[in-house]
């Protein structure tokens, strides 16, 4: 098959890389025939995991790179230093075209460095947010942004609401997506300087379906499509979320568990909690997208699996036919 999407993965990226990575990438792989692999990291130590699958070498390049940037390290000196970093030589590759996108389980600050200035904006775009699928009683939300961006301006968010607009419609497949920006009460008149300024700019905006304001407590229930906000408030959601669930599913489990009748009630429920839990995880939609670049740069997990790594390699694809950068700077009006 010719003109594969080509991806770059950071294979040393993640706390189990580099065999979690690796896995990710051949299931990936074998997935689709619509991609092509480029790894980057010490190359002694992918070529020795990847000779533990069998898969088609014609789609699978190892690409050397010395260093590993670690999660506690300071992201603008670590791009600066580090040239030789799995991350820096893999957005390298993407800004001078050579592939289509980047995935990396890395440290999330490096990743979001790197990606504005080596990949680099589109012209016009004012910054760009990182934007996660979140689980919602609809079904996903983009929650957008959730640590780009924490002293983000109102035209920012505007930005961020027509781009989110733009990726729920083509990627999830939400038709006329309902924007709405984080608030602490319904009113127009409520919030910061920051909302109080951006709400009615969105209210103008002819190329979205505002819906006005939401509060923190509705975003569970899908009131909204595209959760607009700055960094700040976003990764407080985003870091909530995922607490939450983790000790509802923890409780859950051990409730389950105090008695032999709860423990026969377990069994029986089992295969539609399951699916339930599996549904409200999103486990099959990948990584966070970092919007708004000359190129696509995702971020997964730092605790990513095999299957989280070859959902976000995969999710690259859509993004590419799907032609989301070009609708980007076909529908940003900027100054």
């Amino acid at each position: 098959m010719s003109d594969r999407i080509k991806i770059v993965l950071d294979a040393m990226g993640g706390d189990d890389a580099p065999e979690v990575t690796v896995k990710g990438a051949i299931e990936a792989l074998q997935a689709s025939d619509k991609i092509s692999m480029i790894l980057t990291g010490k190359t002694d130590v992918i070529e020795k995991e990847l000779k533990k699958y069998t898969y088609d070498e014609d789609r699978m390049e190892v690409v050397q790179a010395d260093e590993v940037i670690g999660f506690d390290e300071p992201p603008v000196m670590a791009i600066r230093k580090k040239k030789n970093s799995s991350i820096v030589v893999g957005l390298n590759i993407v800004k001078r075209g050579e592939a289509d996108a980047f995935v990396s389980a890395g440290s999330t600050g490096a990743i979001l460095v790197g990606g504005q200035f080596i990949v680099g904006r589109i012209k016009g775009i004012e910054r760009a947010p990182l934007a996660p699928l979140i689980p919602t009683a609809n079904g996903p939300a983009l929650l957008i942004d959730c640590g780009a961006n924490v002293d983000a301006r109102a035209s920012h968010l505007v930005q961020f609401a027509k781009m989110g607009s733009i990726y729920m419609k083509h990627i999830v497949g939400v038709d006329h997506p309902k924007v709405a920006i984080v608030n602490i009460g319904a009113e127009e008149e409520k919030g910061n300087m920051l909302v109080k300024e951006t709400y009615p700019l969105l209210k103008e905006c002819t190329d979205i379906n505002f819906v006005g304001s939401i509060e923190s407590r509705d975003i569970p229930n899908g009131d909204a499509d595209v959760i607009v906000c700055e960094a700040f408030v976003g990764n407080v959601i985003l870091k909530l979320y995922e607490g939450l669930a983790k000790t509802l599913l923890g409780e859950v489990k051990k409730g389950l568990m105090t008695s032999l009748r709860s423990k026969i009630g377990a069994l029986l429920i089992k295969p539609a909690l399951k699916k339930t839990m599996k549904e409200f995880m999103l486990s099959d939609e990948g990584g966070a997208p970092l919007l708004g670049l000359n190129g696509l740069v995702v971020k997964a997990h730092g605790s990513s699996t095999s299957e989280d790594i070859k959902n976000a390699i995969l999710q690259c694809v859509g993004f590419s036919e799907q032609e989301i950068n070009a609708k980007i700077r076909e529908n940003i009006i900027t100054e």
